[in-house]
């Protein structure tokens, strides 16, 4: 399709402010946070590293960092196990109400977190289980189950239908094909799953307000509960320039590997 040039003039335009809508603010805070000064005085009056080093030595943004990092792990975990399984269900079996099972699936990421914190939280009060560690990583598996999903489910509909049936052919029971020509074949997208997962775990801050015990706080509990302290902000920028760093790289990584044609394969195999 042409496009004339004054079209493409003001798509480049609207683009590059929705592009600057989205970052400019992560680059002030990033340059906020090499600040001197305690404000957010913009520009900054000159620039230290003394907050960074002020960041490394105070014991609770580390814990903090420590929590969300072994919560996302085991929410990941819990993910890719039930995620993928229920993927290869929905797109290889046949069974009354597989649209519906699809639909409960990808229900959690599409209600407002503050509808799922209530939820989860009465839930786990009427069962009688105590809101704590084992509550958060609960409730993040809830809605990391939709992304690793729908990278699997993407992957396994652009599969050749008659991959299980040809292993089947040769002898392999269900196990054996699922081992050596399914699970080859998803592995890139369980790999891009798994990182989308971890990444929206890290960053989770309204359902993990719900779910959390008394005594649990991560690391984007920790930067709401501290940017309001005078004598924190400029730790917090350090803080959150961290969690945009650590948030980015595994996005990236899923980002190409759910662009591999190949499936994660070379093209030899």
């Amino acid at each position: 399709m042409l496009v004339s040039t004054p079209a493409r003039w003001v798509l480049r335009g609207l683009t590059a402010l929705v592009l600057a809508f989205l970052y400019v603010p992560l680059v002030v805070i990033a340059v906020l946070s090499f600040s001197s000064s305690k404000s957010f005085t913009w520009p900054p009056p000159g620039y230290s590293t003394k907050w960074w080093h002020a960041a490394a030595r105070a014991s609770g943004p580390r814990e903090a960092l420590l929590t969300s990092l072994r919560v996302a792990a085991l929410a990941t975990v819990v993910a890719l196990v039930l995620g993928s399984l229920a993927a290869y269900a929905v797109n290889r079996f046949r069974f009354f109400g597989r649209d519906t099972v699809s639909l409960l699936i990808l229900l959690p990421i599409a209600l407002p977190g503050i509808v799922t914190g209530v939820a989860l939280n009465a839930a786990f009060r009427q069962v009688g289980l105590d809101l704590g560690y084992l509550t958060i990583v609960l409730a993040h598996a809830t809605f990391c189950i939709v992304v690793v999903f729908n990278n699997v489910v993407a992957r396994l509909r652009r599969l050749a239908p008659n991959v299980d049936e040809a292993s089947a052919d040769l002898g392999a029971d269900l196990f054996q094909t699922f081992r050596f020509v399914t699970f080859p074949l998803i592995r890139s997208a369980l790999a891009a799953g798994g990182l989308l997962a971890f990444a929206l775990s890290f960053d989770e801050i309204v359902v993990t307000t719900f779910t959390a015990g008394p005594g649990d706080q991560t690391l984007p509990q920790w930067i709401f509960n501290n940017m309001f302290r005078p004598n924190q902000l400029p730790i917090v920028n350090v803080v959150a320039v961290v969690v945009i760093t650590l948030s980015i790289i595994p996005v990236y990584i899923a980002q190409r590997l759910s662009s591999d044609p190949t499936g994660g394969l070379a093209p030899n195999e």
